[in-house]
């Protein structure tokens, strides 16, 4: 065996036996350096047949705690942890902090002191609310900036549920020439 007398003594005190020490040394892994190159518990126990609480064991004796926890990141990546919160958890739009459960519709953030929600104008209907569509109708809100250029594409006729899409899909220039119009439009009003 290649494992000095210490070293199998204190293998042997973190639950392998003669044979699991054998398996090691079968596997190639005759020293404590083997196991930086074996790298973690998860690798181990495939190696040698451990079972992956001694291999964890094993692994933060002989290289750190970082390897014995590593299997559990990597499984971390491949399965991650899903949260499930409740559909009442209201968060700022601004910092993400959730708010008291006694929260209305409104209120400032307790954490930034921001408007919990953005509230928009309905370019379809003039109301205004918080969220992403209007209560009153279902629009779908435009950013503040494009406002006008959605009230007058509405007046050209483009459907209620595809003026947010299509707003979004003007580039710049686009964006330049109907503002253009606009500012035409309020000289002759």
């Amino acid at each position: 065996m290649a494992f000095s007398k210490l070293e199998q003594n204190i293998l042997k005190a973190k639950g392998l036996s003669d044979d699991n020490i054998q398996a090691l040394v079968d596997a190639g892994i005759e020293s404590k350096q083997d196991f930086h190159t074996v790298g973690d518990a998860g690798t181990l126990a495939a190696l040698s047949g451990l079972d992956p609480n001694v291999a964890a064991e094993v692994m933060a004796w002989a290289v750190g705690p970082q390897a014995a926890t590593s299997t559990s990141a990597s499984s971390s990546i491949l399965n991650p942890s899903v949260v499930v919160e409740s559909a009442d958890i209201v968060k700022c739009a601004h910092c993400q902090h959730r708010q008291p459960k006694d929260y209305k519709s409104g209120d400032l953030c307790v954490s930034c002191g921001r408007q919990v929600e953005r509230f928009a104008t309905c370019h379809w209907c003039a109301a205004s609310g918080p969220g992403n569509f209007c209560r009153s109708c279902g629009a779908e809100f435009v950013p503040v900036a494009d406002f006008e250029i959605a009230v007058m594409l509405k007046r050209e006729g483009v459907a209620k549920d595809q003026i947010a899409q299509r707003v979004r899909d003007l580039s710049a220039d686009e964006k330049d020439t109907l503002w253009g119009r606009i500012r035409s439009l309020r000289g002759h009003s």
